[in-house]
């Protein structure tokens, strides 16, 4: 099993958010810090997430306006293994 399905919360740009645990935290932190990057965003208004652990994520983020489609996929200690912009 992958998360110990607790009750972690961690702020993030602000925000305190519930997880299941701190490594599925630790990739949203790590999302959303990839995402800003790429695009030099201050700020993410939405993330929009479909996927799983295994088979990986395909997101869509979105700011002022803007948005961002992008495909990723994590290690098992929360690090970005693939990360690839869908256009």
């Amino acid at each position: 099993m992958r998360c110990n399905l607790g009750s972690y919360y961690e702020e993030i740009d602000g925000e305190k958010l519930f997880f299941c645990c701190d490594i599925c935290a630790a990739e949203f932190k790590n999302m959303v810090t990839e995402v800003k990057n790429r695009m030099r965003w201050n700020k993410i208004d939405e993330l929009i997430i479909e996927g799983n652990y295994h088979k990986g994520r395909n997101c869509i983020a979105k700011s002022g306006g803007r948005e961002y489609k992008f495909y990723i996929k994590f290690g098992d200690n929360a690090e970005i293994e693939t990360f690839k912009e869908i256009k």
